[in-house]
């Protein structure tokens, strides 16, 4: 059994207060814990009081810790959890915490979920399955994550910024031939999470045309990388090494046996 003998504010966190018993530093509480036991100078306190004490003041501390965690931006119950695992609040502890939070509508999924769809929809060009596979990362319900899409990511918006990638990404595969250069795009979308229902419509609604002077000129850079390789043979043997290596780049026949006889015999 101790008596409290002193009770002092800490300099550096106004919301604790140091507990003496005896004279002694014994341990520190946020005042919500401070006001719920009716800690005052005088009360006595044995093992049993001081642990059930310590507990309630631990919840107190994993509270402020997720608030403050919450006032730089919106977080999932999930974030909440982890990050307090990561501070080594116990699990029971965590999940008490999420309860209040939720109880006081500091924390809630399906509003986060509708605030970032928004906010990716607004400033990036991902595709459903990206954002999907963010959200389920973050813990979020995936029926939650589906109800908010339709409302908040129409086919529409999704296909429109599926064409400004195609439009975006096209330039950079020129130098290959045209289907390559599809084939590229279709993979870049892909990885930016679009469906590929939706690339397809994408490229057809980007219309890109295929340009017989760019067309050319990729055959003639991959044709002069294929010569080089198989410059040691001759007649028939070369030109099937050369037709199935182009053929493979995407070009057609007509093209690849046209720059084979204007380079026959150089």
């Amino acid at each position: 059994m101790g008596k409290i003998t002193k009770i002092s504010v800490q300099q550096k966190n106004k919301e604790r207060f140091n507990i003496f018993l005896d004279e002694e530093y014994a341990f520190a509480v946020y005042e919500g814990t401070l006001l719920k036991f009716q800690l005052i100078k005088g009360k006595e306190l044995d093992e049993l009081d001081i642990e059930e004490i310590l507990f309630s003041d631990q919840i107190n501390k994993a509270y402020h810790t997720a608030v403050h965690y919450l006032s730089f931006r919106m977080r999932t119950e999930k974030e909440i959890l982890d990050y307090l695992k990561e501070k080594e609040y116990e699990p029971f502890v965590g999940k008490e915490i999420v309860v209040r939070l939720k109880e006081q509508g500091y924390l809630n999924d399906r509003e986060f979920t509708n605030a970032y769809v928004r906010t990716q929809v607004n400033t990036t060009l991902k595709g459903r399955g990206v954002i999907v596979q963010e959200l389920l990362e973050k813990g979020v319900n995936k029926e939650i994550i589906e109800e908010v899409l339709e409302t908040e990511y129409s086919k529409e918006a999704e296909i429109e910024h599926a064409v400004k990638l195609v439009l975006k990404y096209a330039p950079k595969y020129k130098k290959d031939s045209f289907k390559i250069m599809i084939q590229k795009v279709e993979q870049a979308l892909m990885r930016k999470g679009y469906a590929f229902s939706v690339i397809k419509i994408a490229v057809e609604e980007a219309e890109l045309e295929e340009d017989t002077s760019e067309e050319w000129e990729a055959i003639a850079k991959q044709a002069e990388k294929y010569d080089r390789k198989y410059a040691k043979l001759e007649g028939y043997e070369y030109k099937m090494k050369m037709k199935g290596a182009l053929y493979r780049k995407g070009f057609g026949m007509d093209l690849i046996d046209r720059w084979l006889e204007e380079n026959e015999g150089n």
